[in-house]
């Protein structure tokens, strides 16, 4: 069997992350296949506008913040199925609407997901069960990056205060753990964080966008460290282009989204450079080999990738290929 399942056991963080045991010699199917929305922007079910952080749980079901639509979309693995599991197609601040959400995950130890309402400036949890409207647990900022650890602590990335926060599973207590010394290119600094993705250790991975770079937070340290990018905006191997979606394995390789160069990186542990695994040498464009603007990043259990491609309204997934 090719993928995780036939190589290795696969480590289920207690509270949300799937944490992909991928092989060393893994590569992925250059074109992928149309998993939720393509074809334009619309409204309707089958449709997404604008869509950027998802979710893929255990059983293959995408969960997208599906932006501009103002909603959280659930599609249904191997089928034309898709509903609204919270907002209202309307951007509008009260209890059951949202405003351009950024993020979805799910907390598997309260059975909720926890929503970041960007433009509303909050982020909410809902019960799926009680059919009861979102409640909202941190306010104040415009929150994008959203992650939770094993001890079911929440991360928030904070773009505006350029920091990471850890709080309670409540939402009180929020604590810096990566950045809070204002704006800027230092290494205790970041500049515009949007995703974010917690390890196992406790180390916090952000995707420090406006710095085009990937900066790791070992657990209580007060600077970070550069594990992809760094120099420069541009499309080198060395270089990212505006980097969005993370995720990283246990290996410690990371996979991030290197939005302007529409593409995605594969960045081993220690290495000077990055890899190209998905998308077509820079271009733009809407074919199965092509992204544009990719945003969230997930890999299911069997180490397949999915890709937010944003401009192009749809989400991609790569099969993963091992040798």
């Amino acid at each position: 069997m090719s993928g995780l399942l036939g190589c290795g056991k696969v480590f289920l963080n207690k509270v949300s992350n799937i944490i992909p045991n991928i092989p060393e010699n893994a590569t992925w199917k250059f074109k992928a296949k149309t998993v939720a929305g393509g074809d334009r922007r619309g409204a309707t079910l089958e449709r997404l506008h604008c869509p950027r952080g998802l979710f893929v749980d255990k059983n293959q079901n995408v969960f997208v913040a599906d932006s501009l639509n103002n909603r959280i979309m659930k599609f249904i693995r191997s089928t034309t199925v898709a509903r609204t599991i919270a907002g209202k197609n309307i951007s509008k601040y009260g209890s059951d609407f949202l405003c351009k959400p950024s993020n979805v995950i799910y907390d598997y130890k309260s059975k909720s997901f926890i929503i970041s309402d960007y433009y509303n400036r909050r982020v909410l949890r809902w019960f799926p069960k009680r059919g009861t409207c979102p409640e909202t647990i941190i306010r104040g900022s415009e929150y994008y990056g959203l992650a939770m650890d094993d001890e079911g602590f929440l991360y928030v990335s904070d773009p505006e205060r350029h920091e990471v926060r850890r709080y309670r599973s409540d939402g009180r207590r929020g604590k810096v753990v990566a950045g809070g010394n204002g704006q800027g290119s230092h290494h205790n600094q970041l500049n515009h964080p949007t995703y974010i993705f917690v390890g196992p250790d406790g180390a916090v991975y952000v995707s420090d966008t406006w710095n085009d770079r990937v900066v790791k937070w070992d657990k209580n340290a007060t600077s970070g460290i550069v594990v992809a990018g760094g120099h420069g905006k541009g499309k080198d191997r060395t270089q990212l282009h505006y980097p969005t979606g993370l995720v990283v394995d246990q290996l410690g390789t990371v996979y991030v989204a290197d939005y302007w160069n529409h593409r995605v990186m594969q960045w081993c542990k220690g290495a000077s450079h990055g890899k190209m695994i998905a998308g077509s040498r820079f271009l733009a464009g809407n074919k199965a080999n092509q992204l544009n603007g990719p945003e969230g990043l997930a890999f299911d259990r069997s180490g397949n990738l999915y890709v937010v491609d944003s401009n192009n309204h749809r989400i991609q997934r790569f099969l993963i290929q091992t040798v």
